[in-house]
């Protein structure tokens, strides 16, 4: 029994392939471990630890 790797089979095996890749992004974005690392980076416009951030003014 032999297999004929055409075009489509490559097809949805790349397909395939890029799905699970993408699962495993989204499960790594979104742990519950990496929540405080992201919302310091959120934070890194508003900073002026570079001197390059937004300046909010209080008045």
């Amino acid at each position: 029994m032999s297999m004929n790797l055409d075009i489509n089979t490559l097809r949805s095996a790349v397909t395939g392939i890029s799905f699970l890749i993408f699962i495993g992004i989204m499960v790594w974005a979104y742990r519950p471990a990496r929540k405080t690392e992201f919302d310091e980076a959120a934070q890194l416009p508003f900073s002026d630890a570079s001197g390059r951030g937004w300046k909010v003014h209080h008045e």
